[in-house]
């Protein structure tokens, strides 16, 4: 039904594809073509807790009821389309990241009910079972030890059987220690921001002007007409976040209604909103989601404004009151704005680290854009989201590190395609060491929620660079052994083991292995000091490199050492002679104890870098001190 899955001029699907397509009452056989060549859907899990499905309720069928599922798929695979637009906005045409890779979709997700653990662990075998290269999972949920989460386990299964899983770090920024989907065996995404935007602004009476963001696409409001503006706060703390039935009409008809972020959804503000008789609304974020911004497609004349354009609101809504005088606002909507510096940043709700469950593995990964893109849209479903809104479109515009996700699954086929020898651990590798941390102003990449400079705990490595991880020098390759190594020196049992692995033998032999967790060969290295009184503290890494680049080369090499730390790398030249030759090196890190209070902890960043005449390969080196309690 959509232009971004249209099978023109596409072969047959590839003879190792075992899937088929699933029919039902609402999903006939021709649903699927030689683009999306797969579509399954899993509820066991659903059915065996919840009973049989209602249909009337639910869609039991491959068929996506929110349209999460076709914006995540265009993302990563969409066909050409065009023109492509919603309301008006971003105007252009679309492509996913892997236009002509094809695509099989797995269901596991349920409206009414969220998401099984059993049916995401059957949707994974599946996909393994059918032929998949890549799997892209925009699902997250909180952190636990890796036998106890599903998408590990089931991600440990596909990337034995060389699938590259790819997995959304979840939307809890700008606070640390929020970060999902942590196993090393999974490639964490979070989101950065783009260099366009839609630009909607609030002219206050007094003629001062908030910045705001929107992508409102209907009747406008009355130009150079100043409206009544009123903070629906007054009336209580329901009011304030406009949830259902909360806002009096009498207080709110024929006026600007300033809402606050929370519970519902942000679309379902203005519907409240336009409901009680508001002409438009005000949406400001709370001191916690600072001044990152999300368009949404409103029902109604509406933007977004930051939490310090939400105090600005309140506060001139406070002093027309102390002189009697009517506080007034219009909203300006100017469109799609391009060029945006400086971009990227990384968006206020990305989740950070540092890894909760393996502090030795930095994580997210990498960030990708994941603010305000546009891509497919269900047409069953309004661009809100709202079964009240009667507007239809072919693309929406949403934000979440689930749209982020889809970029790096889309460039992992891309990989895969032009090195199909690669291994999930080789791609990620090539993702991790080519990321850049500059903003399009040549300036450090910046913390969209504040302004600060950004760390590695807020994007990993940094914004995937898809042109030059196509072309790699070295990779960092990790087998199913060194994972069960790494769990054995997370100290794991052999049972939790086993748990993951889904394999009897998967065992430590009785005995830790040799080595620590931050010896798993990873792209990146991290460090963690508990100081203890000690004055003194060192640690070291063993890593392995594999020549995917020219036969004969020589790599040298460039220590950029975390602040107050000494970093030596022993040998301190790598000579190749063929492709596929693996040697190694080995880090340390030697640091001295500062003064921290008790609980707290300070993190310092550096980098090794291995180049020849045309490869650059980059790994971050992150130094954490942590005084205990």
């Amino acid at each position: 039904e959509s232009q971004s899955f249209n099978d023109r001029h596409l072969a047959l699907p590839p003879p190792k594809w075992k899937g088929h397509c699933v029919a039902a009452k609402d999903f006939p056989p021709t649903s699927c073509n030689r683009k999306l060549i797969g579509a399954r859907y899993f509820c066991a899990g659903y059915e065996a807790t919840n009973g049989k499905m209602n249909d009337t309720l639910e869609s039991r069928s491959p068929r996506d009821s929110d349209g999460h599922g076709t914006h995540t798929a265009s993302i990563a695979a969409g066909r050409y389309g065009f023109p492509a637009s919603t309301m008006g906005y971003a105007k252009g045409r679309a492509a996913g990241m892997a236009p002509k890779a094809r695509l099989a979709g797995y269901k596991v997700c349920w409206k009414n009910s969220g998401c099984f653990d059993s049916d995401i662990l059957a949707a994974f075998d599946a996909a393994v079972a059918d032929g998949v290269d890549v799997v892209s999972l925009s699902v997250g949920g909180v952190v636990v030890p890796y036998h106890l989460d599903v998408i590990a386990v089931g991600a440990f299964g596909a990337s034995e059987a060389g699938v590259f899983v790819s997995a959304s770090a979840g939307n809890g920024g700008p606070g640390g220690l929020t970060v999902t989907n942590v196993a090393p065996w999974v490639t964490t995404v979070g989101a950065g921001t783009i260099d366009r935007d839609f630009p909607a602004d609030v002219m206050l009476g007094n003629g001062k002007v908030i910045g705001g963001v929107s992508v409102y696409g209907g009747p406008g409001l009355t130009p150079s007409r100043l409206y009544p503006l009123v903070y629906a706060g007054s009336d209580g703390y329901s009011s304030s976040l406009c949830l259902e039935d909360s806002l009096d009409p009498k207080s709110v008809r024929g006026k600007i209604v300033v809402c606050e972020r929370g519970v519902n959804s942000r679309a379902a503000k203005g519907q409240v909103v336009k409901k009680a008789g508001g002409v438009g609304m005000v949406l400001t974020n709370g001191p916690l989601d600072g001044e990152g911004l999300v368009a949404d497609c409103q029902v109604l004349p509406a933007t977004s404004v930051g939490a310090e354009g939400g105090d600005e609101l309140r506060r001139y809504m406070a002093f027309a009151a102390q002189l009697r005088s009517p506080a007034t606002a219009t909203i300006i909507f100017k469109g799609t704005r391009l060029g945006i510096k400086p971009a990227p940043k990384v968006a206020s709700f990305s989740a950070r680290g540092p890894n909760p469950e393996s502090p030795e593995i930095l994580k997210p990964d990498v960030i990708a854009p994941g603010l305000n893109i546009l891509a497919a849209w269900p047409s069953t479903l309004s661009p809100s989201g709202l079964p009240s809104d009667e507007r239809r479109s072919q693309f929406n515009i949403l934000s979440g590190t689930s749209m982020a996700c889809p970029h790096v699954s889309g460039l992992a086929a891309l990989l895969k395609a032009a090195h199909p020898d690669w291994s999930p651990a080789a791609i990620r590798s090539a993702l991790i060491t080519t990321a850049y941390t500059l903003d399009n102003g040549g300036g450090p990449m910046l913390d969209e929620s504040n302004a600060n400079v950004s760390s590695v705990f807020d994007y990993g490595a940094g914004h995937v660079h898809p042109d030059s991880a196509i072309n790699r020098g070295l990779v960092y390759d990790i087998s199913t052994y060194d994972y069960v190594d790494f769990l054995c020196n997370s100290n794991y049992t052999s049972h939790n083991i086993r748990v993951i692995t889904r394999n009897q033998a998967s065992d430590c032999s009785g005995a830790k292995r040799a080595g620590h967790s931050g010896n798993l060969n990873y792209p990146s290295l991290s460090a963690v000091f508990q100081q203890y009184g000690k004055q003194h503290m060192s640690t070291h890494f063993i890593r392995t490199v594999t020549n995917v680049g020219d036969p004969n080369s020589l790599y040298t090499l460039t220590i950029a050492p975390p602040p107050g730390t000494e970093v030596t790398v022993e040998p301190d030249t790598l000579a190749f002679r063929r492709l596929g030759q693996k040697l190694n090196f080995l880090v340390r890190v030697q640091t001295r104890a500062v003064k921290l209070s008790p609980g707290s902890s300070t993190v310092k960043t550096g980098s090794i870098v291995w180049s020849d005449t045309k490869h650059t390969v980059t790994s971050p080196l992150v130094v954490t001190m942590q005084q205990p309690l």
